[in-house]
């Protein structure tokens, strides 16, 4: 199993035999999108205390123990395990702080809710990259290929991009957030969405997207 390329059921059937470095390739795959994910399903005040990086460490340690139950065998039903796992880990947080603040974590935190916001943004997203697909499970998968795409990114590209479209903030909001000028934010938005484009149509080129 040493193809780049390597689909996800492959990876799935080699792990479940016991090839721990397709088990690596088939996690770090995962990663950029659960670390996204993490970002977008809580507010900033949970954020402030706690990297997105390590609640998708923890749920991609926690699947390494909980593998073995796993029965699917496919990208969309491996995805819908992770996000169950995901889910988990981000509870577990907000369990961690309750008891200092509690009622802001209250007011902060609907997991279905900040599911389905994200999951919309998501999809807009790539319907700006001029991708559309139609269908839920390949959205989802693309999904995958966009977090990976964004982390490609240089990270002024990427703050621009998440800030304005997955947290929904205007240009003022970003401009206060990065500590620049509503203009120059403008400005860099406008070069990041080619850029982002740009990556896309590659990725699409070479059979990822």
């Amino acid at each position: 199993m040493t193809g780049s390329t390597a689909s996800v059921a492959a990876l799935l059937q080699a792990f479940r035999a016991g090839d721990g470095e397709a088990g690596d390739r088939l996690l770090r795959r995962f990663m950029p999108w659960l670390r996204l994910r993490a970002r977008l399903q809580w507010g900033s005040q949970l954020r402030a205390k706690l990297d997105p990086s390590d609640v998708a460490q923890q749920t991609l340690l926690e699947a390494v123990r909980a593998f073995p139950q796993f029965r699917g065998d496919t990208e969309p039903q491996f995805m819908a395990w992770l996000q169950q796992i995901l889910a988990r880990t981000l509870a577990h947080e907000v369990r961690r702080y309750a008891g200092t603040q509690k009622r802001d974590v209250a007011r902060e935190v609907s997991f279905e809710q900040a599911w389905s916001r994200s999951s919309q943004r998501l999809g807009d997203m790539l319907a700006a990259t001029g991708t559309s697909p139609s269908q839920r499970m390949v959205r989802r998968e693309q999904e995958v290929l966009l977090a990976g795409v964004l982390e490609r990114l240089p990270e002024d590209y990427r703050e621009v991009i998440i800030l304005r479209h997955l947290e929904g903030m205007s240009h003022d909001e970003v401009a206060a957030r990065l500590g620049r000028k509503p203009g120059a934010v403008r400005m860099l938005w406008v070069r990041a969405l080619a850029r982002l484009r740009q990556e896309v149509e590659q990725a699409r080129q070479a059979g990822s997207v």
